[in-house]
């Protein structure tokens, strides 16, 4: 009679807790980098993109690591190979070096987590042209998660396992979700800045021709 596989494993714990490290540190960042009088949506969008950024540059690119130059996770050996295995059990195209895959996270890795870290820049020096690269950031997010899922879905999710409840709530949903919701917020939020500025800037025009 065979047996299911553990819901919860030793990796799980620490892939999960790797996960939280990063956002401690990208709090304590944010305590440490921005001004006392920052606004809230600031001091979150200082948090996410630091999250977003470091997990870009060592989560992902240690995915780029093992699955580029005829390499694959499944047989790789490592922590982080470990931890791309386990997510694997949900998303089988991560241990096998999926050309798909492998391609958004190199735009990803390289493109997504550059700008992160170059936003933070401006945040912290309050350059207001952040809300441009906001958007483009946000959107390159919002579009790497559909070409992610989408080819996936059109041919009946072949590669993903949702019969254990922790691949599906928390690695497929809650960890791919997360980057939809808060850049289509970021999104939101540098919109409303944009906007304002041009509506300033040509009430100002209208008022200097009249």
């Amino acid at each position: 009679m065979s047996t299911s596989p553990p819901i919860f494993t030793a990796t799980s714990a620490y892939s999960l807790a790797f996960v939280s490290a990063v956002g401690v540190a990208a709090y304590v960042a944010s305590k440490s980098l921005l001004p006392k009088n920052a606004s809230w949506q600031d001091r979150v969008t200082f948090i996410w993109l630091a999250f977003d950024g470091i997990i870009h540059f060592t989560l992902e690119g240690s995915f780029l690591y093992y699955s580029m130059f005829g390499k694959q996770v499944i047989t790789s050996s490592g922590p982080m190979a470990q931890m791309w295995k386990e997510y694997a059990l949900a998303d089988s195209r991560w241990g096998t070096a999926d050309p798909t895959v492998v391609s958004l996270e190199i735009l990803t890795v390289f493109g997504v987590g550059t700008m992160c870290f170059y936003v933070l820049k401006q945040l912290v020096q309050r350059d207001p042209t952040r809300h441009y690269w906001i958007i483009v950031l946000s959107t390159s997010e919002i579009y790497g998660g559909w070409m992610t899922f989408c080819p996936e879905w059109l041919t009946g999710s072949p590669s993903l396992d949702t019969s254990n409840a922790l691949y599906l709530w928390v690695y497929l949903v809650f960890m791919n979700i997360i980057w939809v919701f808060v850049p289509a917020w970021l999104m939101y939020d540098s919109y409303g800045h944009i906007a304002k500025s041009l509506r300033l800037a040509q009430a100002a025009t209208k008022t200097k021709k009249s």
